[in-house]
């Protein structure tokens, strides 16, 4: 006969009648349209930078720029999800023209610096959890050990497991290590970190990725765009890569060269990495030991295949903070200006 499911269900509210279930102490005279989830205290810290004066001033004007400092700790969640949400209301996901930058100390929660926009540059001095940068679309997020620890930082991991997931532009910079599936479902992010666990680049589909160090298992699963650069001096890389989609080859052409080198610079620029100093001091010969991986897509790309001549731009960053991607002429190299605004 037939199975009665209520019971199973008698304490699940019916959400078209009532939000009930939605409600946090301070909606408790709204009506049901009115009625908006308010997170609890792991969101406090994201409120008190969206209600700075100076932020919300540039924001409003869409103009200048502001700066502010805060400490953060690992129950602090999503921080600068609020912020980023109160630019695309205001702006869109690319029409600020303003600069907020948000400095921070301690150890961050999960999802730091997710969905950040152009125009943010977002700059942590300790370590965060999972899910750093998750859906990032533009500005930049750097990650940096406390100048009081005591670690090597190209040997020790910084951020955790699945950072980038499903970003779509900007520029991420971690001095030290990342955890599993680093880059996952990546599209457009420019990413540097010291090394990472298993499964990086894991159905990534644009953007590059530079791996200063070791990486797991699994590189390139799934990966059909996009590029990954693995220093790789003990020729550890092919036994760990999936070979079902991306092949792998040493740098063949001088614009592949010229991209890694300058996100290496920008990386040394915004972090300070002794690892990234190390390599670019003995470039020569260090650009030897990288491995450059990519899919079927990307076969064809200058940065990948060698070609006698090559008209265009050489994509050096993901995205400046006035929302304008970095661009280099190939075969030349940064100007004055060109290196500010990318490095700012």
């Amino acid at each position: 006969g037939a199975v009665e499911l209520n019971p199973f269900f008698s304490g699940v509210p019916d959400s078209k009648e009532s939000r009930e279930f939605l409600m946090s102490s301070e909606d408790s005279s709204k009506t049901k349209d009115e009625i908006v989830h308010k997170n609890g205290f792991s969101s406090d810290l994201d409120r008190a930078i969206s209600e700075n004066d100076d932020v919300k001033k540039v924001i409003a004007d869409n103009e200048g720029a502001a700066t502010v400092n805060f400490d953060i700790k690992n129950t602090d969640r999503s921080t600068c999800a609020m912020l980023a949400g109160d630019i695309a209301r205001a702006h869109g996901n690319s029409g600020f023209k303003g600069s907020v930058n948000v400095n921070f100390s301690g150890s961050a929660g999960q999802s730091f610096g997710a969905f950040v926009l152009p125009g943010m540059s977002v700059r942590l001095e300790g370590e965060a959890n999972d899910y750093v940068g998750k859906g990032m679309h533009g500005g930049e997020i750097v990650v940096i050990p406390d100048k009081d620890a005591g670690f090597v930082a190209a040997d020790s991991s910084i951020v955790g497991n699945a950072c980038l997931y499903g970003a779509t532009g900007g520029d991420f910079h971690a001095n030290g290590r990342a955890g599993e599936r680093f880059a996952v479902r990546n599209s457009g992010a420019f990413a540097v970190a010291e090394g990472t666990g298993d499964h990086c680049c894991e159905y990534m589909t644009g953007g590059v990725v530079v791996a200063l160090g070791s990486v797991g298992r699994n590189v390139g699963a799934g990966m059909t765009g996009g590029i990954g650069y693995f220093y790789d001096p003990d020729n550890q890389l092919d036994a760990r890569l999936n070979k079902e989609i991306v092949k792998a080859q040493s740098i063949q052409s001088d614009e592949g060269e010229a991209q890694l080198k300058h996100i290496i610079e920008r990386h040394f620029e915004k972090t300070g990495s002794e690892k990234a100093e190390a390599i670019l001091n003995n470039w020569e010969n260090e650009v030897q030991n990288f491995v450059q991986v990519y899919p079927p897509s990307e076969a064809n790309s200058p940065f990948v295949a060698k070609v006698d001549e090559i008209n265009g731009d050489l994509r050096v960053s993901a995205s400046s903070p006035d929302g304008d991607m970095c661009f280099l002429p190939v075969g030349g190299q940064l100007n004055p200006e060109q290196t500010q605004r990318c490095a700012d």
